[in-house]
């Protein structure tokens, strides 16, 4: 702080240099003046005359150095009067802007030009973010045109058939398509929820393996269609973390809905094993998402956090958006954790998540909500 004064009280000082040389000089003129009438008159008084001339000599003095003031400092305070004064000032006129002479100009100057970088950082990241959401807008309403597009086949098939099993089979079908719309909806919900995060934060202890076993049960059908086995693997059932239950909730969703994705594109049986447990030091909670189904591309794999990126997994299904893995990442940053992606081609994929023991109060809570 003192520093900073310091290097303040010195700015200050330098920008009034020339006033202050020139009071000096003008001290000075007068000092000589006085001593020429000293020695002139011998008596130690000035005459009225020589005080005037003293006057003006000292306003000429000052007027010098004024104008030499305003001429060094013109460029910079017509560039800011032009500012102030245009209303439909373009921002780029800050870039061009005159450079300033004097210590404070110049702090203005830079000031400027932070709070321009600063803006455009803003609206670069507002901009990506609106044509994000614009994107998964388009794709999201091509999604779930496909459910819906069945579902009225469907209907029309069976609009007059008098088969009880095909009505059956039809009514089945509607149920699965019907659970993909809700699955659609619920993830547009929680992208939309996702800017305003720290509003709809709710923290508080939450049973791990209850919530598990309870989002494995609503992916229980899919599972069976798929021919996957899911299991949970704990030492302790009674496991517990401090984090928000909905968006856990999401980020389970998330995670088995991929894996069941990309497991039943792989014939035969596989295993889905959602593995609970706490790291060796008791500091981390770790929880495993493990799949054998198709696995992800080497080349693939450090990209499925990035937006609307499917790789080539995305090409053999036709329900991928590319938007459940960014959003799963997104999330988990937010709530302060960390996830993992590991994964063989052709032989599975593990999503490993690592939850702070103690909370994450001191990770995200302590952090102001409006910034």
């Amino acid at each position: 702080m003192k520093r900073m004064v310091l290097q303040v009280l010195r700015s200050y000082l330098k920008d009034r240099a020339v006033l202050i040389i020139t009071y000096y000089v003008a001290i000075l003129l007068t000092v000589i003046l006085s001593w020429l009438d000293i020695l002139g008159q011998d008596l130690g008084f000035m005459k009225p005359e020589n005080l005037i001339y003293l006057l003006i000599l000292s306003t000429f003095v000052l007027s010098l150095g004024l104008a030499y003031d305003f001429v060094r400092q013109y460029k910079f305070l017509m560039t800011i009067y032009q500012m102030s004064n245009n209303v439909n000032t373009d921002l780029q006129e800050v870039i061009g802007m005159a450079a300033g002479t004097t210590e404070e100009q110049k702090w203005t100057h830079g000031a400027l030009h932070q709070q321009y970088r600063a803006y455009m950082d803003q609206l670069n990241g507002l901009q990506l973010s609106q044509e994000q959401q614009h994107h998964f807008t388009n794709q999201w309403v091509h999604h779930m045109k496909t459910p819906v597009s069945v579902i009225d086949l469907h209907l029309q098939e069976t609009k007059n058939s008098d088969q009880l099993e095909e009505m059956k089979a039809a009514l089945s079908s509607i149920q699965e398509e019907n659970e993909r719309i809700r699955l659609g909806l619920e993830m547009m919900l929680h992208t939309a929820r996702l800017d305003k995060f720290e509003f709809d934060l709710h923290v508080q202890r939450i049973a791990l393996i209850e919530m598990v076993r309870q989002v494995i049960n609503e992916h229980k059908k899919a599972c069976i269609h798929g021919g996957i086995f899911p299991k949970i693997e704990c030492e302790d059932p009674l496991i517990e973390i401090e984090t928000d239950e909905k968006w856990m909730r999401f980020i389970l969703n998330q995670l088995i809905i991929n894996a069941v994705k990309y497991s039943k594109l792989k014939p035969g049986t596989k295993q889905l094993t959602i593995r609970v447990e706490c790291s060796a030091d008791g500091e981390e909670t770790i929880v495993q998402v493990i799949d054998t189904g198709i696995g992800i591309a080497a080349h693939d794999l450090p990209r499925v956090i990035e937006p609307f990126f499917t790789g080539e997994n995305g090409r053999k299904g036709p329900e991928s958006t590319g938007m459940g893995l960014f959003l799963v990442h997104q999330v988990i940053q937010k709530l302060g954790a960390q996830i993992a992606f590991d994964s063989i081609e052709g032989e599975g994929t593990t999503v490993t998540l690592r939850f702070r023991s103690t909370g994450i109060f001191h990770e995200v809570l302590k952090k102001p909500i409006f910034q």
